[in-house]
C-alpha cells in the first residue's frame, strides 16, 4: 500500500481520528517469514534479503513463521546521531563486504503493519486498528532490531515527533484511516513531509545561461571550496527569466584564483538517487548568486538526496550568509 503525498494534515473536522507515524528515511520492505527461512521484498520487488543477513537472521530467529510484516528498514549512525540512507544504499553494492558492513552498522525493520498472521490468516481486509492490534502483541518481546513503529491520534505528539526527530532522520508524517484496508498498490494513505527552507549558492545549471532548466546548488565549506549540495526540480518560465540576468559562465581557468571545483560531467553518485543515476552534463557558473529553496528532510551525507524547490534569487545576500556546510 502506498502514500498520497499532501502538504498539509487534513482539518480536523473532516480528517479527525487519523492514525499518524513517523516517516523514516530508509528502504521500504515487505518481510516474509517462510517455513525455510526469510524473505524482504523492497517496493519495486527486488530481493533484498542478502542484502541485509542481520535482518533475516533476526526474523529467522524470533518472527514466527508464516507472519508477513511491512515496515522500513533503516540503518543507525551513532557517530551521526542520525539515519543513514547512504549506509542502506552501500548494502547493495557491497558484495563479499556486506557482512562487515551489517556488523558495523546493523539495520533495524521498523513494522508498522502485519498482513498475515502466524495462523495463515490474511489480515488485509481487516481494518487498520486490528491489524495493528495483531502487529503490537506480535512484536511484544521482540529485540530492538525488530521494532514497532511509533503511532498516535494526537496531532500535538506528532508534531512534537517530527520537532524532535527531524535531525535524526525522521522526514515527516504517515497518516492513516483508522478503519482502512490494506489494498496493495493503491494510495490510501497520507505523506506529509517536513519542508526546510534555507539558502544556497548557485555552481551550475542544466539547459542554457538563457534559459537554465534547473539550478545545481553548493555550499562553502570551512576551507573555502565549493561543495555540490543538490539540484532543483525543474524551473518554471517566470523563475527562468528572473535569474536568466544574473548568471554567468565560470571561465575555464581563473587567472590568481581556482578553476570551478566540480567535475564535469557531475558524477552518478552525487545526484543523491540510487538508481538509474547517470553522469549529468552542465553549464558551471560564477558561485556568486544566492537562492532561496525548499528542501526536505533526507540528506546523503551533506547532500539532498530529493530535489529541491526553488523559491527566488536573494540579491540582498552573500555568499558569506549562506550557512557553511559542515561534514558529518
Amino acid at each position: 500500500m502506498l502514500a498520497k503525498p499532501v502538504p498539509d494534515l487534513p482539518p480536523e473536522g473532516r480528517g479527525g481520528g487519523l492514525l499518524l507515524e513517523p516517516k523514516f528515511d530508509g528502504f521500504r520492505t515487505i518481510a516474509f517469514r517462510l517455513p525455510d527461512g526469510v524473505h524482504l521484498q523492497s517496493r519495486s520487488g527486488r530481493n533484498l534479503t542478502a542484502y541485509f543477513p542481520d535482518v533475516a537472521r533476526t526474523l529467522r530467529r524470533w518472527l514466527p513463521v508464516n507472519a508477513v510484516l511491512d515496515g522500513e528498514l533503516v540503518v543507525w549512525e551513532p557517530d551521526r546521531d542520525r539515519t543513514s540512507f547512504a549506509q542502506l544504499q552501500h548494502r547493495l553494492v557491497a558484495g563479499a563486504a556486506v557482512r562487515q558492513l551489517a556488523a558495523r552498522y546493523p539495520a533495524t525493520l521498523v513494522a508498522f503493519d502485519l498482513l498475515q498472521t502466524p495462523d495463515g490468516d490474511n489480515l488485509m481486509p481487516q481494518p487498520l486498528i486490528r491489524r495493528r492490534a495483531s502487529l503490537t502483541d506480535l512484536l511484544a518481546d521482540m529485540p530492538g532490531t525488530l521494532t514497532l513503529c511509533p503511532q498516535t491520534t494526537d496531532r500535538d505528539e506528532a508534531a512534537e515527533w517530527v520537532a524532535a526527530w527531524t535531525a535524526a532522520g525522521v522526514e515527516g508524517l504517515v497518516a492513516k484511516n483508522p478503519h482502512g484496508r490494506y489494498t496493495p498498490g493503491r494510495r490510501g494513505w497520507l505523506k506529509i513531509k517536513t519542508r526546510l527552507g534555507t539558502e544556497a549558492v548557485i555552481g551550475g545549471i542544466t539547459g542554457t545561461l538563457s534559459q537554465p532548466d534547473t539550478v545545481l546548488l553548493g555550499r562553502f565549506d570551512a576551507t573555502g571550496r565549493l561543495r555540490h549540495v543538490g539540484r532543483s526540480h525543474p524551473l518554471s518560465p517566470t523563475q527562468q527569466r528572473e535569474l536568466a540576468p544574473v548568471l554567468s559562465r565560470a571561465p575555464h581557468h581563473r587567472r590568481g584564483g581556482i578553476d570551478h571545483p566540480w567535475p564535469q560531467p557531475l558524477p552518478a553518485g552525487w545526484s543523491g538517487h540510487f538508481q538509474k543515476a547517470e553522469p549529468l552534463s552542465y553549464v558551471p557558473v560564477e558561485p556568486t548568486t544566492v537562492v532561496e529553496v525548499d528542501t526536505d528532510a533526507a540528506l546523503d551525507r551533506h547532500r539532498w538526496r530529493h530535489p529541491v524547490r526553488y523559491l527566488r534569487v536573494r540579491l540582498d545576500m552573500s555568499v558569506y550568509d549562506v550557512p557553511l556546510l559542515v561534514d558529518e
